[in-house]
């Protein structure tokens, strides 16, 4: 199926569902927004799910107070569009439970990983960020994109590229900003929204995150690691985290980062990110082995604790894989 194919297929239905995963980043809520601002322009009815709301590192959107915390109550719509959701269930238990009666699911992703549970599937592996998949949709099928949708889908594609920094970003990539920004968008603005506007709290969390830190494997794979007690100390809320592997990422010589976090103080769940430097040590297929996924070189896992045995099951596995 084509993008041309896939916007014809949409433009059956008259009302729709979007959802994106858990614990959203920019091009989840983002990809919603965009999606929406497009189908409602086209006179659809739109309602925008997410397990956790939106969060408030991404208030700044126009039309984020659009963006509803899900409620287990069947929705009554044409269709189901889930959007950067690499497994079915990681939309949430009440967005699952929203659209259970719902016949036709939309699965459109850009995680290789991604199994192709939807009725309708569309995954690009090569793309960057589902947000530019959402804005390739849209020219492909004569829609149009207004403020919330231009705004909403460049964070999309800026946040899941580290800012245009990542390997996946193509001279596609860099176009379709620049034609965001030829059509009105103020990029220094937003760009200052998304990436210089942080609470004192994340600060913190960076600090003490550091702490934690170590360099292990003759310097190939750097770790650190957030317990519930911390959270909860410094009132975290779960985008705090966003994007701060990267720090550690960066350091000369490491191949692999790793964050270890505890999800509650009541539960033995850990969520482990993984961002590798190299093809060679495969982030996805390495987390996949722990039933998680993701990208070749961006993946996460959600396994049982405690964190100790969490962190020393996941760097043998990198060890052997790296040998």
């Amino acid at each position: 199926m084509n993008l041309q194919e896939l916007a014809k297929e949409i433009e059956q239905y008259d009302s729709f569902l979007l959802l994106s995963h858990i614990r959203p980043d920019g091009d989840a809520i983002g990809s919603q927004l965009a999606l929406g601002d497009a189908l409602e322009r086209l006179g659809k009815t739109v309602i925008y799910y997410n397990e956790d709301g939106c969060p408030s590192n991404l208030t700044f959107l126009k039309g984020s107070e659009k963006v509803q915390q899900s409620t287990p109550e069947p929705v009554n719509v044409d269709a189901v569009i889930a959007l950067d959701t690499a497994k079915h269930d990681r939309v949430g238990p009440n967005s699952l439970k929203a659209g259970e009666q719902v016949p036709v699911w939309f699965n459109i992703d850009h995680h290789p990983s991604n199994p192709e549970y939807g009725t309708v599937n569309y995954i690009d592996g090569t793309s960057p960020a589902t947000g530019q998949i959402i804005y390739e949709l849209v020219q492909a099928g004569g829609w149009k994109l207004g403020e919330q949708g231009q705004m909403s889908a460049y964070v999309g594609i800026s946040t899941d590229t580290g800012s245009f920094r990542y390997p996946a970003t193509t001279s596609k990539t860099y176009r379709i900003a620049a034609d965001i920004i030829d059509d009105g968008l103020d990029v220094g603005a937003v760009n200052s929204a998304t990436y210089g506007e942080q609470p004192y709290r994340k600060v913190q969390l960076l600090k003490h995150l550091l702490n934690t830190l170590e360099v292990v494997h003759n310097g190939v794979i750097a770790h650190w690691h957030l317990t519930a007690d911390i959270k909860n100390k410094l009132e975290l809320q779960p985008e705090d985290s966003e994007d701060l592997i990267d720090t550690i990422r960066s350091i000369e010589g490491v191949k692999v980062a790793l964050f270890f976090e505890e999800i509650s103080s009541d539960s033995d769940e850990i969520r482990v990110s993984m961002r590798s430097k190299t093809p060679a040590i495969n982030a996805s297929e390495i987390c996949q082995s722990f039933g998680g996924g993701g990208h070749a070189l961006a993946a996460g896992i959600r396994m049982d604790g405690p964190l100790a045995t969490a962190r020393d099951q996941v760097i043998a596995k990198i060890i052997e894989v790296a040998k």
